[in-house]
């Protein structure tokens, strides 16, 4: 902030210790990481990303004004900003430059007095003239700095000179000669090596080439088939490549495929890592929990938006009004032109590795990198068309690694509030790309409908059909009047359940949490149990029935209670823990109780059973499919990582960014869950796990719901 009103108040602590280099360290943990200082007092303790020790100081001597002894920031903790003013005396300034001169050895800094400043409170009552002061320091450490020079030599010789003439010593340096010796001996191979190198190196340039059989082959049979190419006409050819065109970015990976080093699959489909660009491992563990949805990531490796958004740009401009098929064509030459020229050089390509298995991540694959471009591959941004992009990559089994810029700039650009690499809550962002999704669907299917084929209209209705009930379900507000019994049912969505922790969970010992855990089943029931209402302040459309509408009788307010159902189950369940509360002023503490989650979720203890009694019972099963972890202590720091199920090969891996883990489910089981994404069984067992319909069930479950609310009603 520019002006703190407690700066003017400000007065310095006389003798302030921290003007000794040597007490720049923590007081209470001893470490110099984020060292701040008391400006009130000679306290020097931690910043709060360490220990928090000089946050534990302000509330209890209640000095706000500290200074990071560092980079000599100045922050006023009342005001809960950094400082950028001084007070009337300037003795910030002041405080800063003799810091620096400190540091820096640099002895010219002075008073507005003219007394040179010293780190160490020695005080000559002998008062030195200015220009007096600076040279006899500067004499002064040259003396020192020579003596000491001067004494180590002499120690050092005396210590070699005695050492030589002990046994120990006679063993230490007949080891140094052996070891002095074996370099020796393997500089003399290594160069012997070199030599040889260079001598078949020259022996190789002297030798004719030759060509290999496979090589005489192709050009055998490139020369026999060369005339029968060149008979069809130039627009037999043009048609032929865009009968061929079907995405932009399977012309691109097909054009890399025939590159003359062939990319085969070397890592398993799905292993591929994600490269940190900047505090977001917030995005790359929520981007490999929707590629590991079976559901979610089918219909986006099907539905590229780039061509669809081509025509409507087209359409808009004006550029041309002809037919959808010639509109069609002009589209697709576009893409094989913006595609050749990718190729050529906007994505770095490395060549693969020669191993083999499950390769994912950044340790023994740098070379087996995909960098996207900085911009979008696309003029239009979409972000559908880049979980396309990225999902096809990670899931073709030929990366291991992925440098995600263009995702990342296409969230910077439709989602502004995640613009910049501050540190962000993944369960934010879920819900933040989930709605821009679903909106970009939602405005290309709906504009100039006739310029777009009839299968890509379908294919978008399909896609954007999953993107809605992927996690989407229902709950059952019910309430219930404690003077006539009547309940009022009311029918609410959700894509998530925030789970509460309970009370006794709210504290912030150590070993409270980690002697305490807490069960998922406990979380559910507390989120489904009935809840009385404060008061009398229900109004009951059965209490007030005799009570005309215009009436001026006042309306009968009672008790009531309150409690939530599901009554429709989503295809893939999302329970966030909410591990964050406010304590405090502007404050949020996580609560780090681990919760105990078994693989296998049954949903029918926290159903409405009127509603989904029709269900079989395999519909409330339901698989545990990722889990998305935060790792640190507060809100504003930590890191993000994912544990996920790979349908594939049929394992679990850790993500954590470019790295990429096999991994038990014991070990799962231990994580300390943020987000758990659960999979409904009876869906993955009938085989809807690509574009879904809606099914059987779903349609029972909504007739019955029906028949719930009339019934409550008609009561």
């Amino acid at each position: 902030m520019d002006k703190c009103k407690h700066i003017g108040r400000l007065r310095l602590a006389q003798d302030h210790s921290i003007l000794n280099p040597q007490k720049w360290h923590c007081m209470d943990c001893n470490t110099t990481e984020s060292v701040w200082a008391c400006l009130s007092c000679s306290h020097v303790a931690c910043g709060r990303y360490i220990e928090e020790h000089a946050l534990k100081h302000f509330q209890e001597s209640s000095h706000p004004v500290a200074l990071e002894v560092n980079e000599l920031y100045v922050f006023c903790y009342l005001c809960d900003d950094y400082v950028l003013n001084d007070n009337a005396t300037g003795d910030l300034k002041l405080l800063r430059s003799t810091l620096s001169a400190i540091k820096s050895q640099n002895y010219e800094c002075t008073t507005r007095s003219g007394r040179t400043l010293r780190s160490m409170g020695a005080s000559d009552d002998s008062y030195l003239s200015h220009g007096g002061a600076q040279a006899l320091l500067r004499n002064e450490d040259r003396m020192f700095t020579a003596l000491w020079h001067r004494r180590r030599a002499f120690l050092g010789k005396i210590f070699r000179s005695w050492l030589e003439l002990t046994p120990t010593g006679k063993k230490i340096l007949e080891e140094e000669r052996r070891r002095e010796e074996a370099e020796e001996r393997r500089d003399k191979a290594r160069k012997r090596r070199q030599e040889r190198k260079r001598e078949l190196k020259a022996e190789m340039e002297k030798m004719p080439p030759r060509k290999s059989s496979r090589l005489q082959n192709q050009i055998r049979m490139s020369s026999e088939t060369a005339p029968c190419l060149q008979k069809p006409s130039q627009n037999m050819e043009s048609v032929a490549e865009l009968k061929k065109t079907y995405t932009s970015d399977e012309v691109r990976l097909e054009k890399i495929s025939d590159s003359p080093i062939k990319r085969r699959p070397t890592v398993t489909p799905g292993v591929t890592g994600l490269r940190n660009l900047g505090n977001t491992c917030y995005m790359n563990s929520i981007l490999q929990v929707l590629s590991h949805l079976p559901i979610f990531r089918e219909c986006f490796l099907k539905l590229d938006l780039n061509q669809t958004q081509e025509l409507l740009a087209t359409a808009t401009n004006g550029k041309t009004r002809s037919s959808s098929k010639h509109l069609s064509i002009a589209a697709s030459t576009l893409h094989v032109n913006e595609n050749q020229e990718k190729v050529k050089g906007s994505s770095s390509v490395r060549r693969p590795s020669v191993s083999s298995g499950l390769s994912g991540g950044a340790s023994k694959s740098r070379n087996m990198e995909l960098i996207q471009p900085r911009e979008p591959s696309s003029k239009h941004i979409s972000l559908c068309h880049e979980l396309h992009t990225l999902f096809q990559v990670m899931w073709s089994g030929k990366w291991a690694l992925v440098s995600p810029f263009a995702m990342l700039h296409s969230v910077w650009r439709l989602i502004p509030a995640f613009r910049g690499y501050a540190q962000q809550d993944a369960q934010e962002f879920l819900c933040e790309l989930l709605d821009k999704v679903q909106q970009e669907l939602e405005t290309t299917g709906t504009r100039y409908p006739a310029l777009i084929p009839a299968s890509q209209r379908k294919l978008i209705k399909q896609v954007l059909n999953v993107v809605n009930n992927i996690f989407h379900g229902q709950l059952l507000s019910q309430v219930t009047c404690l003077a006539c019994d009547n309940k009022s049912n009311t029918i609410e969505p959700f894509w998530d359940l925030s789970l509460e922790f309970p009370e006794r969970y709210h504290c912030n010992g150590k070993e409270m949490s980690s002697q305490y855990p807490c069960l998922l089943t406990e979380m559910l029931a507390k989120f489904t149990e009935t809840e009385a209402l404060e008061g009398k302040i229900y109004a009951c459309d059965q209490c007030n029935t005799k009570r005309r509408k215009f009436s001026s009788k006042p309306v009968i307010l009672t008790e009531a209670q309150k409690q939530l159902m599901v009554c429709r189950l989503p295809q893939v369940l999302r329970l966030h823990l909410k591990r964050f509360r406010w304590s405090g002023r502007n404050h949020r503490e996580k609560i780090g109780v681990h919760v105990n989650f078994d693989q296998m979720l049954n949903m029918e203890p926290y159903c409405c059973r009127e509603s989904l009694k029709s269900l079989l019972p395999d519909c409330f099963i339901y698989d545990l499919s990722a889990v998305v972890m935060h790792h640190g202590k507060g809100f504003g720091s930590g890191h993000y990582t994912a544990y996920c199920y790979n349908s594939e090969g049929g394992f679990w891996v850790h993500c954590n960014d470019s790295k990429l883990n096999m991994c038990t489910m014991e070990e799962v089981c231990k994580a300390q869950a943020y987000i758990l994404f659960y999979s409904q069984r009876l869906t993955q067992a009938n085989g809807h796990g690509k574009i879904p319909c809606p099914s059987t069930a779903e349609s029972q479950q909504h007739t019955e719901l029906a028949d719930c609310s009339m019934d409550n009603s008609s009561s």
